[in-house]
């Protein structure tokens, strides 16, 4: 009879996936902790390691990593990133399951199995990054995940695709930080925001004399990139002309600079995205079929927000954690209610908006804890408030009162002044962001001189930079 471990100290989780591997007919062991598996490893061999990556004695990731089990893994975590993911397979996990997990999916596990020698990490795995943008419960970030972190290591060309604001330039940074090539350069380029007359240079270089203005030699960003990854982004918008010297890359691993003869070998991972659909485009013939083919070796999909609205709570706690550190605060905390606002949102920005939102609501939430109403405030979008909620008039008066009540006894000085400062800085702070740190139009907004709008932004030490990001 084939034998599982499972290694867990969850005993309901022990529980579940017993009874799932004994009815497909393996012999069980449990274990709590570290020290019981190896107890219970030196009684034979295991068809199959359910392990738990936390554990009360150490971590099971590592003790994989360690060579401690030598039967095929599947390592189990209630922390589901894409960091996760990309390591368990790294170090020769057999697979990677989220809490909770699919027990249909341990079946099909079970009915996979057959003895065999774990993978070997590479000598020279990258380590997991720190902040890993990529966060998520839901069925199709878990899917995500697992292709990425199937993919991350070879030297395949990936087409990413998603709407604007997914994070497609994002997944081509982890892919290249978890891949061999991870010491080497990562040179992204937007296709869409470059003349196509000057997009040929850019990518290939060009010789001294190839035209007018070029009075040297200039190496393109294929030769940048040389050992490492390309990315380029919206390569739906590339002229048709460069598509076949591109596709010519593709093929034949050379380039030719702009007024040069030479082929200059390349190696180079290419990695692409696009928020248009190219299929479209090849009907429309203003897409290369070949070209497609030829990118689309691994086709990677990024689901809009709407469509992983149980992923909102989770990313906009990281995203808020985030913007505490970069700004050197403690931030908010996120009540219930705004959760839900946050959740309800169609976020037609996707990721890109929501860290926005977060970094905004970090900065100008007034107390300590962010609610329904600061998430209003922060979308632009009163729609939601109800008949109940206090009005702007409400809140003023009620915030006064506090800071006059809490003076006690003592007379109040230069109460005005005091009361400016404390409203003139997240005021100004509010309307920079609204204005995307555009002085002129913020001066408009506010009703002020452009100079007094200048003056109170040094004097509150509001960098106007900040907000054009």
């Amino acid at each position: 009879m084939m034998r599982t471990l499972i290694v867990d100290d969850d005993a309901g989780i022990r529980w579940v996936l017993n009874k799932v591997l004994e009815e497909e007919g393996f012999d069980v062991v449990q274990a709590d902790c570290l020290e019981a598996a190896r107890d219970a490893l030196r009684s034979g061999p295991f068809s199959i390691t359910f392990l738990d990556v936390y554990l009360p004695d150490g971590n099971g990731m590592q003790a994989l990593k360690d060579g401690e089990f030598p039967s095929p893994v599947v390592l189990l975590t209630a922390e589901s990133t894409f960091g996760n993911a990309a390591q368990a397979y790294r170090i020769g996990a057999m697979e990677y399951l989220p809490k909770p997990f699919d027990l249909e999916e341990v079946r099909s596990l079970a009915r996979r199995i057959k003895p065999k020698e774990p993978v070997a990490a590479p000598e020279s795995a990258p380590e997991e990054a720190d902040n890993d943008m990529f966060i998520g419960r839901s069925p199709a970030m878990q899917h995500l995940f697992r292709t990425l972190g199937r993919v991350a290591a070879s030297d395949l060309t990936v087409l990413i695709t998603g709407e604007s604001g997914t994070g497609k330039e994002l997944v081509a940074q982890v892919l290249h930080r978890q891949s061999r090539r991870s010491s080497r350069p990562f040179v992204p380029i937007n296709t869409a925001a470059i003349p196509g007359e000057l997009l040929e240079a850019e990518l290939f270089g060009h010789e001294k004399g190839a035209f007018t203005g070029a009075d040297r030699a200039r190496i393109g960003h294929f030769e940048q990139a040389n050992g490492g990854t390309l990315f380029l982004d919206e390569i739906g918008d590339m002229p048709p002309s460069l598509q076949v010297k591109l596709l010519r890359v593709l093929e034949e691993g050379v380039i030719q600079r702009i007024g040069g003869r030479e082929d200059r070998q390349v190696n180079v991972r290419l990695l692409a995205a696009t928020h248009q659909n190219l299929l479209q485009k090849i009907e429309a013939g203003t897409f290369r079929e070949d070209l497609y083919y030829r990118l689309n070796v691994i086709p990677v999909h990024i689901p809009p927000l709407r469509d992983r609205r149980d992923d909102v709570a989770q990313l906009a706690t990281f995203m808020l954690d985030a913007a505490g550190r970069e700004l050197g605060m403690h931030p908010p905390i996120l009540l219930d209610e705004a959760i839900g606002l946050l959740q309800s949102y169609d976020w037609p920005g996707n990721v890109r908006e929501l860290k926005n939102v977060m970094r905004r609501l970090a900065l100008l939430t007034p107390g300590a804890a962010i609610t329904l109403s600061d998430v209003a405030l922060a979308l632009g979008n009163q729609s939601n408030r109800n008949d109940n909620e206090e009005t702007l008039s409400d809140a003023v008066n009620r915030c006064m009162r506090n800071y006059i009540n809490h003076l006690g006894h003592a007379e109040p000085e230069d109460l005005y002044k005091h009361l400016m400062a404390e409203v003139e800085p997240p005021l100004m702070m509010l309307v920079m962001a609204h204005c995307r740190g555009n002085q002129i139009k913020a001066a408009q907004t506010l009703g002020l001189n452009r100079n007094t709008v200048r003056k109170l932004l040094r004097q509150y030490h509001i960098d106007p930079q900040y907000f054009k990001e």
